[in-house]
């Protein structure tokens, strides 16, 4: 059973939220609405259900989702974003996907798996912007690990502007074993890594997944062994690195431009 209870936030845990998700934020709560996410209720800002609250609001109570209006003070207390921009929904623990269900979608789909992993990503900031990202690009899903990651929560769900709720993310308890999994159906792993070819010239094309260290240290030693090529990002500047979710996002976009700009044969 898990622990339900309450979390310290200072402490920076990762297991907050994890027996409900609280989404923050205007986009996040309207794409859980039109996404049919199931959500408990509706907490709103009082005396400011004007604009897009209002179409929240309205939606909502479509649904038969309680909508209630709370002091600001509050909302402030419950939030764990520094502007929830005067809504909250407060929903069931999000529902993670199975990798299987993530090759299954694309191969049903007439298309080779596109995939991004992250190897004990630990900022919600980028796990939110890279979940965006992945949309963005068409991407068919994200896997995590179970420990020693942060997971989906309500910072992740602003960050993402929505995203989170239309990209499928898996949760695993090995990622080395899980890319081996992943081998075996044929979808090459490259993995980002400093020393790694450019990865403009990299073969980013037919069945991939892209893996994406830690902020701090990058890709472990392991994982990176179990990767079937190393790509990098060259570097002109004066700072040696990128943050994780910006290096994600450039080879992603190189993904899409192979796919549908070059063509997977080039």
């Amino acid at each position: 059973m898990k622990d339900k209870r309450p979390v310290d936030r200072k402490k920076g845990s990762f297991e907050a939220f994890e027996e409900s998700l609280r989404l923050e934020g205007r986009n996040a709560v309207m794409e859980a609405l039109n996404h049919n996410r199931p959500i408990d209720k509706i907490l709103l800002k009082k005396g400011e259900v004007e604009g897009s609250l209002k179409v929240i609001a309205a939606k909502a109570r479509e649904k038969g989702i309680v909508v209630q209006e709370v002091d600001k003070n509050k909302l402030d207390y419950m939030s764990s974003v520094s502007n929830c921009q005067g809504v909250i929904a407060l929903c069931p623990a999000y529902e993670y996907c199975e990798v299987e269900d993530i090759i299954s979608n694309a191969r049903s789909r007439g298309e080779d798996p596109f995939i991004v992993i992250l190897d004990e990503i630990t900022d919600p900031h980028n796990l939110g912007a890279v979940i965006r990202t992945a949309d963005a690009c068409g991407a068919h899903g994200v896997i995590i690990p179970k420990r020693r990651a942060v997971g989906v929560n309500a910072i992740v769900s602003k960050t993402s502007a929505g995203a989170a709720e239309y990209v499928p993310v898996a949760r695993v308890t090995n990622i080395a074993r899980t890319i081996e999994d992943l081998k075996k159906e044929n979808i090459w792993v490259a993995c980002a890594d400093m020393d790694g070819e450019p990865y403009f010239n990299a073969p980013l094309t037919g069945a991939i997944a892209v893996v994406i260290g830690n902020e701090g240290k990058g890709v472990s030693r392991l994982v990176k062994e179990k990767c079937d090529f190393r790509v990098g990002i060259p570097m002109y500047g004066k700072i040696s690195s990128l943050n994780a979710s910006v290096s994600a996002g450039l080879i992603m976009y190189e993904v899409v431009r192979r796919r549908r700009f070059v063509g997977s044969g080039d």
